[in-house]
């Protein structure tokens, strides 16, 4: 997906996808919440972030271990871009590594429903001291990077979040995109309203209108045929193509 003119998607959030479909899901669970979200590859640069101008960046997980010599990293430009950023999993953990941290192979993984103590944090406004989240994990964060302050652990993992509000950077060892953790929606919420400001007017029918106006325009009275790419939602290609070309 490019782009969408009306002011609603202004305030867009952009997903890196790291793969193994988390990315289509966060996104969705945004524009659940009546946000635009777009999926871009994880290896984008800062300055095509810059052109984007997204209000959010949150970076999914993944099935890579990111000490692998060949493991997605990420532009580390991107966190000086002042936008802020959520992570999850893998997005946890490249970005412990690449603001100076550390990531390590526990003897213990950390595979379904976890019991999650909060110590603090903004991301856990609204939530309980303990809840249950949903992880799926063996390499974990062991050292944080500067500037940052665990605010959840597990009997497990010891650096489940960690966070620095000046900077306004937050990261997750669990997945609160997934239904499976208990106040992940609250967390989403918190950090798309609270943290960024956001405001949730926006809806399918205001993207499907401005692409399908734009859509006609190029494609006039031609035939065509309509293919997904990988950041594609197929709800909207669907609507797309019902609404500009029929059949």
């Amino acid at each position: 997906m490019s782009t969408a003119s009306s002011s609603s998607t202004n305030q867009k959030v952009v997903v890196f996808d790291f793969g193994a479909q988390y990315g289509q899901l966060i996104a969705r669970r945004v524009r659940d919440l009546n946000v635009y979200s777009e999926i871009v590859p994880c290896d984008i640069t800062a300055d095509e972030v810059r052109e984007m101008a997204p209000a959010a960046i949150i970076l999914s997980g993944g099935p890579a271990s990111v000490n692998a010599e060949d493991a997605p990293r990420v532009d580390p430009a991107i966190y000086e871009l002042g936008v802020p950023i959520l992570g999850f999993c893998y997005g946890h953990q490249v970005t412990s590594v690449t603001l100076g941290g550390s990531v390590y192979h526990p003897e213990v993984g950390e595979y379904g429903p976890a019991t999650l103590h909060v110590s603090g944090g903004q991301l856990f406004a609204g939530t309980p001291a303990d809840q249950t989240v949903w992880m799926s994990h063996f390499d974990a964060v062991k050292d944080v990077p500067a500037g940052f302050t665990v605010v959840a652990s597990t009997d497990v993992c010891p650096v489940a979040a960690m966070e620095c509000p000046e900077r306004k950077i937050y990261t997750t060892q669990f997945h609160p995109e997934v239904k499976h953790t208990e106040f992940g929606n609250q967390m989403l919420k918190n950090f798309l309203f609270d943290i960024c400001g956001l405001e949730p007017n926006w809806t399918m029918d205001n993207l499907v209108e401005t692409l399908t106006a734009n859509f006609r325009e190029k494609v006039g009275s031609d035939r065509v045929i309509l293919a997904l790419s990988g950041g594609v939602d197929s709800s909207v290609v669907a609507a797309l193509g019902a609404r500009a070309v029929g059949k």
